[in-house]
């Protein structure tokens, strides 16, 4: 397999060991392919954030795509730090920076592939799904425990993601919502996005997707309209 057919390619370079991030190619895979509008992706952002989407991406585009897969996420990478990234994952790496610091763990195991028609569509169905979480997701969960996020600093932390595959042998996959759920600790809450991964209707594999929200205070319908609208408005002036 070509690298090169890996579409994750145009955001990045993915061969080389050691890895960073322009603020440019990261908050254009932020709003070109994962559709996300969450201004810490933004190129002038003050707490600039590279996408947890792109990490993974780029992991499964370079070490290949397990069974069952986790990623841990523990700090937020910028465009100044330079990650060394596997070619290959034997049960667990650390996703480091040259200091040591660990921004991700992953565990792998099961059966493997480095087909590119598979990781390229599970790649874009995921990016895609996860897209749709803000708004439309999680502030449906919100209004329904009757908190929201802090709008004058939306803080929405992705913590975790796993994935467990039934087979390796599908090339198109789509995403479906199965299951959300929050939990609350006084200002902090742990949101939990449970999905199924199909092909050609039949269910092959799940997810789970762990998500920290943090400064939570009472919900107010005005507010979180406020909310919604600024960010139509980004990607509508993004798009214009």
């Amino acid at each position: 397999m070509s690298i090169k057919e890996m579409f994750i390619e145009n955001y990045c370079p993915i061969s080389a060991d050691k890895i960073s991030f322009t603020r440019q190619q990261a908050s254009d895979f932020a709003k070109q392919v994962a559709d996300d509008f969450n201004p810490l992706h933004n190129i002038d952002a003050r707490r600039f954030c590279v996408p947890g989407d792109l990490l993974f991406s780029i992991i499964i585009a370079k070490s290949g795509l397990h069974q069952k897969m986790t990623f841990n996420f523990s700090g937020m990478v910028n465009d100044k730090v330079h990650l060394t990234f596997p070619q290959e994952i034997d049960n667990s790496f650390d996703i480091k920076d040259d200091n040591g610091k660990t921004y991700l763990t992953i565990s792998a195991s099961g059966n493997k592939t480095m087909n590119p028609i598979l990781i390229n569509a599970l790649t874009k169905a995921y990016v895609d799904f996860s897209g749709r979480t803000f708004p439309d997701i999680l502030v449906k969960l919100m209004a329904e425990n009757k908190v929201m996020i802090n709008p004058a600093r939306p803080m929405v932390m992705y913590q975790s993601m796993s994935i467990d595959l039934h087979t390796l042998e599908a090339e198109s996959v789509t995403l479906q919502l199965a299951k959300t759920s929050l939990s609350i600790d006084g200002k902090r809450g742990n949101a939990w996005l449970e999905f199924d991964l199909l092909s050609n209707g039949a269910v092959i594999g799940h997810g789970k997707k762990h998500m920290l929200l943090s400064g939570l205070r009472a919900y107010e319908q005005e507010v979180i309209d406020a909310m919604v609208n600024q960010y139509h408005a980004s990607k509508t002036n993004y798009q214009a």
